[in-house]
């Protein structure tokens, strides 16, 4: 199993992910897809009058600020607009694809975090009336029904809360559960740089080779969103996947020059 996590940025060259994901469906390879969409909810929530908020928790981690009407929005741009968009491309590539959310069948579900204890000018603070959550359980009953009857799964966030709640989720973190919930082949993480750069944002400074044992070392080389996606990665590792890979999403054939040894590999 291959399980490709795409990114929500903009200058993703959308239409050769999906010619390489059909391709390799078509070559035989079994496939998940998890997609995001964080850039595009942001001018969505702008445009409707409600512009995003960001918060960093007591760990120094940046997270959107969720509270019932930023998931609405959430699950409109997720769960409609681009997970529709997704299945329709695949669609005209030949492949019968199924785009589900997370909650749909608590794909995806954990618990969610009503409070979030975050910094705000060096202050702590408590934000209530928030929905968020981690996964930290996969369906994969159902997904190994859609797998096993010709489909190939399209997933996104939310998630489940364990009181059936939806809960906004790290996109990245849930592919990397994906991933080790089917003892992966290999977790390929697209977006829209070619790795992890030792100085952001110099592409010149790509790390190529990461070790397994020293994953979580290289921690200190993320910047914004990649803190996350490397977080995924190490979770994804210790949970025995065999391979994580942060590759380019601009390029063509990204997912087949990742598992050729392109991007950032963790081996």
């Amino acid at each position: 199993m291959i399980v490709v996590k795409v990114g929500g940025g903009k200058d993703l060259n959308i239409d050769a992910v999906v010619a390489d994901i059909a391709a390799l469906y078509q070559a035989g390879r079994p496939l998940l897809l998890v997609h995001g969409g964080a850039e595009t909810t942001n001018d969505v929530a702008t445009a409707l009058g409600h512009p995003p908020e960001f918060v960093t928790s007591e760990s120094g981690y940046v997270s959107r600020r969720t509270d019932r009407r930023t998931l609405e929005i959430f699950e409109m741009v997720y769960c409609g607009q681009l997970n529709k968009m997704w299945v329709e491309k695949l669609q005209t590539q030949g492949i019968n694809a199924v785009g589900l959310s997370g909650l749909d069948g608590r794909i995806f579900e954990g618990t969610r975090k009503d409070t979030l204890r975050v910094r705000v000018n060096g202050k702590r603070m408590v934000l209530r009336d928030d929905w968020t959550g981690t996964v930290e359980r996969i369906n994969t009953h159902l997904l190994h029904l859609l797998l096993d009857g010709g489909y190939l799964p399209v997933l996104t966030p939310p998630a489940a809360s364990d009181q059936g709640e939806a809960i906004n989720v790290d996109g990245d973190r849930a592919a990397a559960m994906v991933a080790a919930a089917f003892n992966a082949e290999a977790l390929v993480i697209l977006s829209n740089v070619p790795g992890l750069l030792r100085n952001f944002p110099d592409e010149e400074s790509l790390i190529r080779e990461i070790p397994r044992a020293k994953a979580n070392d290289f921690m200190q080389f993320a910047e914004g969103r990649m803190k996350k996606k490397v977080m995924g990665a190490v979770e994804a590792i210790g949970e025995g996947v065999q391979r994580v890979i942060f590759a380019d999403g601009r390029i063509e054939s990204p997912v087949s020059k990742a598992l050729d040894g392109g991007g950032t590999q963790i081996a």
